[in-house]
């Protein structure tokens, strides 16, 4: 609607005011017409919007066709923890040691965190990777520990040891707009890049170190003929891609939530 068309919206009503007031004037008389002008006026009043009260921003227009930012919710489909990410546009203070500690121990012992490592471990066992593991139900419980271990173990490392000696923050904070590609790309690219406590973008230590270090410590845990490098730098690699993959689904976590459960906040506990 252009200008001139919303100032003929608005006048509309007060000129049919004015015309119904000349016209009364005419045939009952101008006391007459004084009160139906009045009463006129007073319907026009009301079919304004209130102004804001002082104090009292008013409420911003949302543009037509707008993209919709849906807030993260605390977990994913109720189950996955998603402690970490921050919602797009969502300003917080600086994330302390302890804040770090507390998101890596419950990214760890949530109810939810045997999950990965259940899947890892037939994973795993299906591809008889560890063969000193053999198969069967013991064998199972073997890949099973040691796949929970291994996800304990890169948790502390990468979400508070390394972060807090390197002054790194560990949350994701979400992109929120733009297209796919250039959504994916940010996600990515989280793995080598993140923020520090101050706010800045660095090299993400945390991620890429502390994933290192923590298949460096799985040698100390498995069979004698695993320690090898290449099953290290495997581990590692493993590690960095299941974390590139969950940042990913994490960025676009709210939009499926948004199409798929419309915005429920069910999942928020």
């Amino acid at each position: 609607m252009t200008p001139t068309s919303i100032r003929i919206f608005l006048a509309a009503p007060l000129f049919f005011s004015v015309c119904n007031a000349s016209l009364a004037q005419t045939l009952v008389g101008p006391a007459s017409s004084e009160v139906l002008m009045a009463s006129n006026a007073a319907a026009y009043s009301s079919s304004l919007p209130e102004a804001p009260q002082p104090g009292q921003a008013a409420a911003p227009a949302q543009t037509e066709g707008a993209e919709h930012q849906d807030p993260q919710t605390k977990r994913i489909l109720g189950i996955i923890p998603n402690f970490r990410a921050v919602s797009a546009n969502q300003h917080l203070p600086p994330q302390s040691v302890k804040e770090k500690f507390i998101t890596a121990s419950q990214d760890s012992f949530d109810y939810s965190s045997i999950f990965v490592p259940a899947l890892l471990a037939g994973y795993n066992q299906a591809r008889n990777e560890t063969p000193e593991f053999h198969q069967g139900g013991v064998g199972y419980s073997r890949y099973l520990w040691h796949s929970f271990v291994d996800q304990t173990s890169e948790n502390y490392l990468v979400e508070f040891i390394v972060p807090a000696i390197a002054h790194e923050d560990t949350r994701y904070y979400t992109l929120g707009s733009g297209g796919f590609l250039k959504r994916s790309g940010y996600a990515l690219k989280h793995v080598v890049v993140t923020r520090n406590d101050a706010g800045k973008d660095v090299f993400n230590a945390g991620e890429v170190l502390g994933s290192g270090i923590s298949a460096g410590v799985s040698n100390l845990y498995y069979p004698s003929g695993e320690r090898t490098a290449g099953n290290t730098l495997d581990q590692w690699g493993l590690d960095v891609g299941i974390d590139a993959f969950t940042f990913a689904f994490k960025e676009f976590w709210p939009d499926i939530n948004h199409k798929l459960f419309h915005g429920s906040q069910a999942f928020a506990k």
